[in-house]
């Protein structure tokens, strides 16, 4: 624990990988049969590097007709990038959406902060109810921003209403929370839920 002494009255979390489990994958493999050409096509056609596009706000109209130029004989591959997104998330992360539930039951507010692309969490997020206990999310590629930019943490602050050193972020991903640090925010690493929600309790956020 790395955390200040100011007292913490929000949590801010991420999504894929914190919350709900991502990985492209999940589709794919349903796609392609053959292991190693599966593994080819993840590290060189639909890549999360070239997803992350998506992420930062470039518009699957865009990116999709670019790619199948790209690697025509994957065409109907790369469409089902764009049309079947949501399998690549199979489910919740083990214990993290308890927690959630747990500190909104406390009347702890809860936020988040996401990499995701615009159209995919429109489609993402009303089959996701729990959502419906956040105060507020910024979304990349809504914004047009994205984690570890400094920026979208500051956007964040503007929208969340609370001071950097009162929140606590909750991300998989180091580079995203070096940012968040850096900006003034608590941070926490998060490898599992029985961790953060130790943490949690630490914070007396949780009982």
């Amino acid at each position: 624990m790395s955390q200040t002494a100011a007292k913490i009255d929000a949590v801010v979390f991420d999504v894929g990988r914190v919350l709900y489990h991502w990985d492209l994958r999940h589709l794919f493999e349903k796609l392609i049969d053959d292991q190693e050409e599966l593994d080819w096509f993840l590290r060189n056609v639909v890549t999360e590097e070239w997803h992350f596009e998506h992420d930062h706000g470039r518009a699957l109209t865009d990116m999709v007709p670019e790619r199948i130029a790209l690697f025509p004989d994957y065409e109907a591959h790369i469409h089902a990038y764009a049309t079947r997104f949501n399998e690549t998330v199979p489910g919740p992360v083990e214990g993290s959406i308890e927690l959630v539930e747990a500190l909104h039951a406390q009347g702890v507010p809860l936020y988040a902060i996401t990499n995701f692309g615009h159209e995919f969490w429109g489609a993402f997020r009303p089959e996701r109810p729990v959502f419906d206990l956040f105060r507020d999310i910024v979304v990349s590629g809504t914004e047009k921003l994205a984690k570890p930019d400094p920026a979208i943490y500051r956007l964040a602050e503007s929208r969340f209403g609370h001071a950097p050193e009162a929140m606590l972020f909750i991300d998989d991903n180091p580079a995203n929370i070096a940012s968040a640090r850096e900006c003034g925010w608590n941070g926490h690493l998060f490898t599992d839920a029985a961790t953060l929600e130790a943490e949690l309790k630490a914070l007396g956020l949780l009982g």
